[in-house]
């Protein structure tokens, strides 16, 4: 993680626009973007909200294209083998979801582990076929979500450490 956060300091653009560049990418998003960026001076309102808009900047997008991409990809020789992986990873999470629909998506893109997220959640939404109007809300509120267990857990740390 840290070769990623030293490469995303190194772009010349604005604090805000690497806050919002490091949000969008898978398995950082906006509950570790937070993480990278508290030490610049930021006041802790605008990182969050920065974290979260660039968190969901992909979804919509993931949403709508990701169905087709995948069919198109697994039509073809060379990539035909990580799009069928890729669909099964995600065929699995949804089968997850699909039983408790918005709730089961919610809780999907809230828990802050590895494979889950907005982006993972976007694609859920898109092999569900959940529409646009119901997904984007469920996923916004589970970036926040995820995104506060994060930095709330860091603040518990950060004080315990600082008791000692």
């Amino acid at each position: 993680m840290n070769a990623v956060k030293e490469f995303l300091l190194a772009i010349p653009v604005p604090l805000w626009l690497k806050i919002m560049l490091a949000s969008m990418i898978p398995f950082v998003e906006a509950r570790y973007a937070i993480l990278f960026f508290t030490d610049m001076g930021m006041p802790f309102w605008q990182l969050f909200c920065l974290s979260i808009l660039g968190n969901m900047i992909p979804v919509p997008i993931i949403i709508l294209v990701f169905r087709p991409i995948l069919n198109w990809l697994k039509k073809t020789k060379l990539l035909h083998k990580f799009a069928e992986k890729m669909e099964q990873r995600t065929v699995k999470k949804a089968a997850q979801v699909q039983k408790y629909e918005a709730l089961g998506l919610l809780i999907l893109v809230a828990l802050p582990l590895p494979g889950t997220g907005a982006l993972t959640g976007s694609m859920v939404a898109a092999l569900l076929n959940m529409r646009m109007k119901y997904a984007l809300p469920v996923i916004l509120l589970g970036s926040v979500i995820a995104t506060f267990i994060t930095t709330g857990s860091l603040g518990l740390i950060v004080n315990f450490i600082q008791m000692f």
